[in-house]
């Protein structure tokens, strides 16, 4: 017999040899075997399918769960595939991934797809769908999948067979439904009908491999969802979200730009860098209040920093690279995080547990080596800053400082009017350090969350390598969810650096070290402020807050000096000076998202007042310089 035990702890037991389905069918109920789609044993993702020869620990993921709907998607993009060469005799495949939101999969073939092409491989993928055919998972020799692929003549999968025998393969795992037939890693679902309906998204070119010197390949974008009502939804989601596209509205509200002589990186201009200050201060504002000091450090380090933490090995293909001139090798690399500095920061001096917890933030440039393809706006770049910290802390204040940090991004999302979950991510396949210190370090932050009644969603296998972590993911103003705030409780940098602290028995101790975010990145936090207001932000954070828009050039001198008296307390004013018709210039403020658009004319500068018209288009009426300036510090008033 095999004893499988459930995430909540309780112990099942189940013939050896029998399937997860059947262990599900038996001692879960036909319940959930309806709606599960795949399955994690002892941390590996496996199909229902898979054999239960050893005791384990076994979690479920359904189609209640975005896990499972990622694994759904790389089964549509095995279907479309499918459906590709049965109507299009011929064409090669070549890789198809699942991506955020989606999916896609190249094909080789001499031209591009057609409108009408989509419509059929969409159709004809849908059908497969129906057809419920299982998929079913086979392990073979190398010689055999050779042979396979040479007879189907698919040459990028014989290239990508040899390629894997290189690193040491000696079998392949093959995934066939109907007569259709990949190999790949896994896991899928139990078959086609779990996928629900495929929509096809669009498609273009793309190199193999990403090599411009390899052949052209045409790339099919596609998506699935479980139901359909849930893919309208999504469609609709999608077109609300072109209206609100970063890219498109960083440019027409002239936030910022982008030059292919800086891939990756932002140039900001002045609207665009009055809006990163804003935000800047904020955080800058709640962290002081918390009890964070703020810090800097160099943004060049030796590779022996990077050996130290660990990156060097696991994230060196990720970082920019440069030569030390003295022994001619790529020695050195720009930071692309700051916690070994912060390390070394807090190691320059012998600590007393009277220091703690110690919660060092920095808000440096960080450079990391995205690839070309990857780049996008701002959500995806080599250049950026976060809002950073490390908390070092003694173990009995583990349960205070998850609090304080909850209840710090809590204030911070809320006055954007972010609402956010919790996700509890358990430690990965590929880790440091030992079992044991995984073991108090899970059980650490999963005390410090049930002592704070935070509900959370488990990650299993989804940690950083150092440790486990909560991450928050925020839902927008349309229902996205970005991942933006993390906390990462890490036992191992304490042990790798030689940290450690006086404690009240005077012996020395090892720090806990609290890696935590809230905006992430602000590159990544514009973009999404952008998106969730629609470019029309609150009036505290709007790079111009009010602009004055006059009747006639004579009023100009009036309004001059309103601006010069509210620029005095520090908003943010502009005079519309152009010669343009009093409406032209209060539409182009609305153009330009401006919170308050400030007529004044012959009324106006006889009275000393102001005629406010809000964004969207609410006119305020004609009020005294004096009420409109008591309205404005109300509302210009930074959060928290």
């Amino acid at each position: 017999m095999v004893v499988v035990t459930l995430l909540d702890g309780s112990q099942k037991h189940i013939a050896r040899g029998a399937s997860i389905f059947e262990f599900i069918q038996t001692h879960i109920g036909p319940g959930l075997a309806k709606a599960a789609v795949f399955a994690r044993y002892n941390g590996k993702d496996v199909d229902l399918s898979f054999k239960l020869e050893e005791d384990g620990q076994l979690g479920v993921f359904t189609d209640k769960t975005p896990e499972a709907l990622e694994v759904a998607r790389h089964d549509a993009a095995h279907i479309v595939a499918d459906a590709v060469q049965r109507l299009f005799p011929g064409t090669q495949v070549t890789l198809g991934p699942p991506i955020e939101e989606g999916f896609y999969y190249d094909f080789f073939r001499d031209k591009p797809f057609s409108p009408e092409e989509l419509e059929q491989i969409e159709a004809k993928a849908n059908e497969i769908v129906a057809e419920k055919q299982p998929f079913i998972c086979r392990q073979v020799s190398v010689e055999e999948a050779l042979a396979l692929f040479e007879s189907k003549k698919e040459t990028f999968k014989l290239e990508i067979i040899h390629d894997i025998v290189a690193k040491g393969a000696k079998e392949l795992t093959l995934y066939r439904h109907g007569e259709w037939v990949d190999f790949c890693l896994g896991p899928h679902g139990p078959s086609t009908a779990k996928v629900g309906v495929i929509k096809i998204l669009s498609s273009s070119g793309a190199y193999w491999r990403g090599d411009s010197s390899k052949p052209m390949l045409q790339r099919i974008y596609g998506t699935s969802f479980f139901e359909k009502k849930a893919l309208e939804a999504w469609l609709k989601q999608q077109e609300e979200a072109k209206k609100r596209d970063h890219r498109r509205l960083g440019k027409e509200l002239d936030l910022f730009h982008f030059h292919a002589t800086a891939p990756g990186a932002a140039f900001w201009s002045a609207k665009g860098t009055t809006l990163y200050n804003t935000l800047s201060h904020f955080m800058r504002k709640l962290v002081r209040e918390a009890g964070y000091v703020e810090v800097k450090t160099p943004l060049l380090f030796h590779k022996s920093l990077w050996e130290q933490s660990g990156h060097w090995g696991k994230y060196r293909e990720n970082m920019f690279l440069v030569m030390d001139d003295e022994t001619g090798e790529h020695s050195l690399s720009l930071k692309p995080m700051n916690c070994p500095s912060h390390h070394l920061f807090f190691g320059f001096k012998r600590r007393s547990y009277r220091e703690l917890p110690m919660r060092l933030w920095t808000q440096d440039v960080l450079h990391r080596n995205e690839p070309t393809g990857a780049l996008g706006g701002l959500t995806r770049v080599r250049q950026f800053c976060q809002d950073d910290a490390h908390i070092y802390l003694a173990q009995s204040q583990l349960i205070s400082e998850v609090k304080g940090f909850v209840q710090l991004l809590d204030k911070a999302y809320r006055a954007f009017g972010l609402s956010y979950e919790a996700k509890f991510a358990t430690r990965p396949a590929q880790r440091l350090g030992d079992e044991g210190m995984w073991d108090r370090a899970e059980a650490g932050l999963r005390d410090a969350l049930e002592g704070l009644g935070l509900s959370y969603t488990l990650k299993e296998g989804d940690g950083a390598f150092y440790g486990p972590k909560l991450d928050f993911d925020v839902s927008d103003a349309i229902g996205r969810k970005w991942q933006l705030g993390t906390l990462q409780l890490d036992y191992a940098a304490a042990e790798r650096f030689d940290l450690s602290f006086v404690g009240e028995d005077n012996s020395e101790h090892r720090p806990v070290v609290l890696h935590r975010a809230v905006f992430g990145s602000f590159e990544r936090f514009v973009a999404i402020l952008v998106e969730h207001y629609a470019g029309a932000f609150p009036l505290w954070l709007a790079p111009v807050q009010a602009v004055f828009v006059t009747v006639a050039d004579r009023h100009l001198p009036y309004a001059h000096s309103l601006r010069e008296q509210l620029a005095a307390e520090g908003f943010r004013i502009e005079v519309d000076e152009r010669s343009m018709t009093l409406n032209a210039k209060i539409r182009d403020a609305q153009l330009q998202k401006i919170p308050l658009a400030l007529v004044v004319g012959d009324k106006e500068a006889q009275s000393h007042s102001v005629a406010p018209r809000r964004h969207g288009g609410e006119d305020l009426k004609s009020m005294s310089f004096e009420n409109f300036v008591l309205l404005l510090r109300k509302e210009a008033q930074m959060p928290g």
